[in-house]
């Protein structure tokens, strides 16, 4: 893997956990919800389920973003019926754009990459980043945090 960096990159330390964190949009106490509020990109797709948004501002032609129909926050929030549509729904989007989902390995996979609590720098699309720069927790901890997660499933 390269960087789109020129070397030497400089790592920062990330700022102080703020806990609280603020309300997000569309939480309550948060700025409105743009898609709720009509103020995103419109829709190129939509079914009962999702919409389907170009971005603005991007550098890669076919890039998209699909919402839920729903204001859930997450996966686990999607009713029954949404979330059993995502994968199939997902798989049609990947043909669409004749692209790759992943990072190089020919077997499906996903991350799930929890943000630190109060790290706010590392929101949305920033968190893969500092995750590669951030120190080093042990195998250890990383095994017995993947165990913690699976008793819960």
């Amino acid at each position: 893997m390269q960087l789109p960096y020129a070397e030497p990159l400089t790592i920062r330390e990330p700022g102080a956990p703020v806990i609280p964190e603020p309300p997000r949009r569309g939480e309550d106490g948060g700025e409105p919800c743009g898609l709720c509020a009509g103020q995103s990109t419109a829709a190129v797709w939509q079914d009962e389920h999702f919409s389907l948004h170009p971005p603005v501002g991007g550098s890669l032609a076919g890039a998209v973003w699909l919402a839920s129909r729903e204001h859930v926050d997450s996966f686990s929030d999607l009713s029954p019926e949404a979330a059993a549509a995502f994968g199939p729904l997902a798989a049609r989007v990947e043909r669409a754009i004749l692209g790759r989902w992943g990072d190089g390995g020919a077997h499906f996979h996903v991350w799930f990459i929890p943000r630190p609590l109060g790290m706010l720098e590392a929101s949305g699309m920033m968190l893969p980043l500092w995750e590669d720069v951030l120190p080093n927790v042990t195998d250890e901890e990383l095994a017995d945090a993947a165990r913690r997660i699976a008793e819960a499933l």
